[in-house]
């Protein structure tokens, strides 16, 4: 499904040149929710921006499928975006003159495609992520994790290849982070979906299949859930921080 290979990315700051990818690799299979956590500044951000194509990698390869990203022009980079990339934000980034299920199927709308099945797939991720009887309402009327589950659904209404997701949970209350969780873990299990997640919630990265762990622009390990039960898990992660030296890392 993904495949980031020898992956490098570097900052140029007047006359210093700051290496933030160091040569990142590693493989996300269908249906697979993956995390991505490490201390600040190990390069999180920078590596899910260069999976985005938001920004370019210096050298290495990111494979969506058979399809090279690393390598396309910006129009073909545009329709990867709409067509095959969903994105799910920190800050939501739904457009306060719309309804949510308006906001849902905004990725069609810009692409050209309305249709009634337009209608009927966004009426059925209303109904998948529990906000159908707020469907018809604003941002401003909605809670946080209400706002949240509208943008999962609109990562999901071209029905893409590969869910991106920007600390989802960052902005949000216990009981709203949960539900946000609760929306990936529905969109994996309902509709078979992979999620990519950087994130600094162990909380939130201890639902997901495998954790990836970054420091200083390089894979350190990757914690595999298995059969360990989620308590367990993120004991587990919360260590393997700790033992990084990341004070950030948000804790229940």
């Amino acid at each position: 499904m993904l495949m980031v290979n020898e992956l490098h990315k570097a900052y140029q700051v007047g006359k210093t040149k700051y290496k933030v990818l160091k040569g990142v690799s590693f493989e996300v299979d269908k249906g697979e929710f993956v995390a991505v956590m490490g201390p600040s500044g190990s390069g999180k951000t920078t590596l899910l921006n260069c999976i985005s194509c938001y920004i370019p990698s210096d050298s290495g390869k990111i494979l969506l499928g058979d399809t090279d990203l690393a390598v396309l022009d910006e129009a073909a980079i545009a329709k990867v975006r709409n067509e095959k990339l969903g994105f799910v934000f920190q800050d939501f980034l739904l457009l306060d003159g719309l309804t949510v299920r308006d906001n849902i199927m905004l990725p069609r709308i810009i692409g050209g495609k309305i249709s009634e099945a337009m209608e009927q797939a966004a009426d059925r991720l209303c109904e998948v992520f529990g906000i159908s009887h707020i469907k018809n309402k604003f941002p401003a009327d909605i809670s946080g994790g209400e706002k949240q589950r509208t943008a999962v659904a609109r990562a999901l209404i071209n029905a893409p290849e590969l869910i991106l997701a920007d600390e989802p949970t960052g902005n949000l209350d216990s009981k709203s982070s949960r539900a946000v969780i609760d929306s990936f873990l529905q969109a994996k299990q309902e509709l078979d979906a992979t999620i990519f997640m950087v994130t600094h919630d162990s909380f939130a990265a201890s639902f997901c299949d495998r954790v990836i762990i970054l420091q200083d622009g390089l894979v350190r390990c990757t914690l595999v859930k298995g059969e360990t039960d989620r308590r367990t898990f993120q004991d587990d992660l919360l260590k393997v921080i700790r033992d990084l030296g990341d004070s950030e890392v948000m804790q229940p």
